[in-house]
């Protein structure tokens, strides 16, 4: 990969020096933001770096230990290697699309409380994420997991082939797992899925506690009995097991519909951004170290980024994206024909996002507009090309108590 290294830097250093003249253009705004995001760079790394000296051989150990934490989904690999000559083609280069899917799994010591029994497995979340490339932005496209799609034929655990079918999305994981999720999205989009990963309910937890919690507004008090969750509205910071519960809600919280709970994960999401990025965690080898573990040991990944490095290389170029353009938003669906419980892809408005993606071409995000709308054109660009489609959606930059 070629990403660049850096982060932003946040606030301005104390003390740092600016030349009047070029504090007085765009390029000299650009080039002390530059300067700062280097400074930033550096202290992260020669922090790491002090960490590591002071450890001796415990720093390696503590790598090693991050780096076998990571699970290759070799299965899946082998899979898709198989069928390659079926799957899309990737049209930019340096863009990448990464599939992140969150389990439902009730296996393991805790998951199990979250009901259904322990055998069945669906992807309870799912996420295309498109890196642009030279990473000036990201882009996360809620799938809904009742979105009538055509499942491929796919291998089972046991070795068996399942027969096509026309199902709720998040059936190809039960199915198939990661792969037959997969080729699913691919087929719906596309869209060259690069790499994938898969956290559960476990992982999750342990990642919002590894930060201390994560701050989030709620516009109504939540009292919702099957999370065991009771909150009054306003500003919150909540614990693993509290933001488990309040991303998977539906019944509790709003109208009760899918919209709503993918709309709060998309919020939830952007918060975490916000949360890791931050300087406190980044640059305190003590906050550090628990956020790599929770996040390691919760993976199944694609066997080339089941490594600190692989895992390094694909999000060192993300430090550099401002919030305000690390966007979400649902792919664009309504009511399905047969089933009023079900959704379908609306047209045009999904295949123009999909285009969109597929070629990286810049996807806008409308923050005002209903959560029941598709597209619309936005204004005409400075460079006389076609006006790009702008979706309903939020960005990480977003203060949902304001």
């Amino acid at each position: 990969m070629s990403d660049t290294a850096g982060a932003p830097s946040g606030r301005p250093e104390d003390g740092s020096a600016q030349d009047p003249a070029a504090g007085s253009s765009p390029g000299g705004r650009g080039r002390i933001r530059r300067g700062r995001r280097r400074r930033w760079a550096r202290g992260t790394g020669l922090t790491v770096a002090a960490v590591l000296v002071a450890a001796g051989g415990a720093g390696w150990a503590v790598y090693l230990k991050l780096d076998g934490n990571i699970t290759p989904d070799e299965a899946a690999a082998a899979e898709l290697a198989r069928l390659e000559k079926d799957r899309p083609t990737a049209l930019v280069k340096d863009a990448r699309n990464i599939l992140l899917i969150g389990s439902d799994t009730r296996s393991g010591d805790e998951n199990g409380r979250y009901g259904r029994d322990p055998g069945t497995e669906r992807s309870d979340t799912v996420i295309l994420l498109h890196l642009s490339a030279g990473r000036r932005s990201a882009t996360a496209v809620s799938i809904p997991r009742d979105l009538m799609v055509d499942v491929p034929d796919c291998r089972r655990p046991d070795g068996s082939r399942s027969e096509p079918m026309f199902a709720a999305f998040n059936s190809a994981f039960e199915v198939g797992g990661s792969a037959c999720t997969i080729r699913t999205v691919e087929k719906l989009t596309d869209i060259r899925v690069d790499h994938h990963v898969v956290v559960d309910f476990d992982g999750f937890k342990d990642m919002v506690d590894a930060v201390d919690g994560v701050e989030v507004c709620l516009r109504e008090p939540m009292d919702d009995k099957d999370a065991e969750l009771k909150l009054p509205a306003g500003r919150v910071t909540l614990s693993g097991e509290q933001a488990l519960g309040y991303v998977r809600a539906r019944k509790s919280l709003g109208d009760g519909s899918d919209t709503g709970r993918m709309e709060r994960q998309q919020r939830f999401l952007g918060a975490l951004v916000n949360k890791v990025r931050g300087n406190d965690v980044l640059l305190n080898p003590v906050k550090l170290y628990p956020v790599l573990n929770a996040a390691t040991s919760s993976l199944t990944t694609d066997p080339e980024l089941a490594s600190l490095r692989g895992l390094y290389e694909l999000v060192r170029g993300l430090r550099e994206i401002p919030t305000e353009d690390v966007q979400f938003l649902t792919v664009p669906r309504e009511s399905y024909t047969g089933d009023v419980n079900r959704d379908q892809l609306a047209q045009p408005a999904a295949e123009n996002l999909f285009e969109r993606l597929r070629t990286d071409a810049p996807v806008a995000v409308d923050t005002e507009r209903d959560r029941k709308g598709t597209e619309r054109e936005s204004g005409e660009p400075s460079d006389g090309s076609s006006p790009a489609p702008t979706f309903p959606g939020n960005t990480a930059a977003e203060d949902t108590c304001t």
